[in-house]
């Protein structure tokens, strides 16, 4: 995983350290220290704790995914974790998975459909079930490729037939 003064140099190469600075309205020498790595044990490391780091700190200390689903909103998204998949545990047939796969993606058209087969639209209250249908989708897609990824799906591996 990337370090956050890499990610954040990176973004700041996009309008500059001064823009920035000028934006946030703080001294162009603090955002060059949070573009440097930060290493409390190294007297010597010229960085500074990031805004990054500071809401990985929040995320941690709460362990509240709507910290980060916030950000995710505000840049046009939302937070989708990944699964853990515990290998032991882990049940992966592959035409299983496929099934569960292809009902999750049946369930979401058939929400959207019910939702348009009375007035032709979309009312908000249908929305909110479609959005509930889709990440549902969404979780069972990214177990299904994480399992096939970690290889749970191969032959004499366990789970697989």
């Amino acid at each position: 995983m990337r370090r956050s003064d890499e990610v954040l140099k990176e973004a700041v190469e996009g309008i500059g350290v001064k823009a920035l600075a000028a934006h946030l309205k703080l001294s162009p020498a603090l955002i060059y220290k949070w573009c440097q790595p930060h290493d409390p044990n190294d007297p010597d490391a010229g960085g500074a704790r990031n805004p990054l780091d500071r809401l990985a700190d929040i995320h941690e200390a709460t362990n509240d995914p709507e910290v980060i689903n916030w950000i995710c909103h505000r840049a046009g998204g939302f937070f989708a974790p990944n699964p853990s998949i515990d290998g032991r545990a882990f049940e992966a047939e592959l035409l299983v998975g496929t099934q569960r796969l292809v009902k999750e993606f049946s369930d979401m058209l058939e929400e959207v459909s019910r939702s348009v087969a009375n007035d032709g639209r979309i009312e908000a209250d249908e929305a909110g079930r479609i959005r509930r249908h889709w990440e549902t989708l969404k979780r069972v897609a990214e177990t299904f490729v994480t399992a096939a990824e970690l290889g749970k799906f191969r032959k004499g591996s366990p789970g697989g037939r």
